[in-house]
Formats: structure tokens, sequence, C-alpha cells
């Protein structure tokens, strides 16, 4: 067995969660790969040596079983970059607060260890939403979001396989996955979308009429983006991920052929993941 860790930083605080984890990883016998900056924070944190892991920085090998990101949600975006496409199973361990896609929380690192190296687990595939240019092209786990790059609206014509969606006066859209769902298109009053739906979210960023609201549509559809704006450029971010396009480029996006092959635990289901992260329930009265 073969694993992979990737990550960033975290606080004091989460020191032995770490030992915890690389503990368990030695005592099931597994070979451990580390992302080369990571492992430099650890060294300066952690007691325990770790120098029979190997190291990697831009590329994987294609021998990993497993990769665990450790940090929040954009720790997690990041690692997904790194397995798309590849027969690698990704898990996210938490370290910070909220954590919808880094759902392993510190206290169940063993537990859900365990589960993991003994098969109790499920694989999700989680679909990738892709924007092309004629210049470019991006990929994101989450959303793309085209946003004004000053203090005016933009004009966003949205069209569903080459027929009008809508012009969209707003400060900006965002197309996202189920994945992404309980992200930024949340923020902005997007629905909660079930991980396996094959569909994209169309949510409009702060429209000038109340009555354009996010609409649900089926993800095999290409959705072309055409903006104008006074300005003579807008901001397109692709998860973490942003740069200015020119007015006059054209946006394409449409579902990826590759996924992401994500670690669904027997102890954990999605439902009891939004319960417990949007604390629902947690008011008496209800």
């Amino acid at each position: 067995m073969k694993i992979a860790v990737f990550g960033k930083s975290y606080s004091e605080s989460f020191n032995p969660a770490m030992e915890a984890f690389f503990k368990k990883i030695r005592d099931y016998g597994a070979e451990l790969i580390v992302y080369k900056p990571f492992m430099d924070f650890i060294k300066s944190r952690l007691k325990q040596p770790l120098d029979n892991a190997d190291l990697f920085e831009s590329e994987l090998p294609g021998d990993l079983d497993f990769m665990f990101s450790i940090g929040g949600d954009g720790t997690f975006l990041e690692a997904a970059r790194l397995v798309r496409g590849k027969d690698i199973l990704l898990a996210g361990i938490n370290s910070g607060r909220l954590g919808f896609l880094a759902y392993i929380a510190q206290e169940e690192i063993s537990s859900s260890l365990d589960e993991i190296f003994r098969g109790k687990y499920t694989v999700e595939e989680r679909s990738i939403i892709e924007m092309s240019t004629p210049s470019f092209s991006e990929f994101a786990l989450n959303e793309i979001a085209v946003q004004k790059a000053d203090s005016r609206m933009l004009s966003i014509h949205a069209y569903l396989n080459g027929e009008l969606l809508n012009s969209y006066w707003a400060d900006g859209l965002i197309i996202a996955t189920p994945t992404g769902s309980t992200a930024y298109s949340l923020s902005v009053g997007g629905p909660i979308v079930v991980p396996g739906s094959r569909n994209f979210i169309i949510s409009p960023i702060s429209p000038h009429s109340l009555a354009v609201r996010p609409v649900v549509v089926p993800d095999y559809h290409e959705i072309r983006l055409r903006v104008e704006a006074r300005s003579s450029y807008f901001l397109v971010s692709a998860d973490f991920k942003s740069q200015n396009i020119e007015t006059s480029v054209e946006i394409v996006i449409k579902r990826a052929k590759e996924v992401v092959k994500t670690i669904k635990l027997e102890s954990h289901s999605f439902y009891s993941i939004i319960r417990s992260k949007l604390m629902w329930g947690v008011d008496r009265r209800n």
C-alpha cells in the first residue's frame, strides 16, 4: 500500500493529530510519499522522524493507492488537481473548522484510517467542470465563477446548447458542480445538490433583478458565456485560480471527461455531514 500526503500548514494544536496520523500509517506498514513543502513544514513541528518517506512536488507516481489532504477545503481542492483523472482515492482530514470536503475531524483520524485500510468505504466519483477559451482551458472541482473586475456590473449572456438562457445583469455568475453546491454557490443562495447528481448550478452574484434565481441544469449541456462590460476585461476563477480575460473572449463550460475519485466512509454520509457543518437542528426551538 502506497500513500501520498498533501498539505500546506496547520496550527500548533493539530500536532498531536498529525503524530497520530503518521503513527497509524506506520502501524499498517504503508509506504509514504509527502508533498515536499509540507514535509519541510512538518519537520519544523513534529518530533518524530519521517526519514523513510519519499517526496513529490508537482507530479505523483502512478502506483499510489490513496492521497490524504491535510487542511481545509481549499487544500482539498489543490489535492484534487493532482489526482484528477488518476486511479488514486482522495480523502480529506480537516485541520481547521468547517470542511465539507475535508470532513474527517482530528478526533476521528484513527478510526477513519482503520475504516479505509480495512476497505470499509465506497468510491465516490466527483464530476469536474471544464472551462475553455480559444487560448487556454482550466478545470475545477467546485465552480467556475465570472466576476466583475471593477465596481461596475456585468452583462453576462448565458447560452445552453446554443439557446439563450438569460442575460444576467449582475456582479457575476457562478457555474457550480454538485460538489461546489456547498461552496461559493451556496453563499449566493444556490441550492445544495447531492454529489453524484448529473447537474450544474447556475447562480447569479448580486443580480440587478430579484426575479433572477439560481437554475439547475443537466451537466450534459454545454454552457457558453458572452460578457459585456464597461471595463476591457473581467475576472474568471476556477476554484482557487483566477485570471483576467478580455471582454471579447467567449467562455465555453462543460462537464470534463475526467473525475476525481474520493473516499466515502461507511460511518459518514453526505446528509450527516451537511447536518453537522450547517448546524441544522442546533436551535432547540426546532
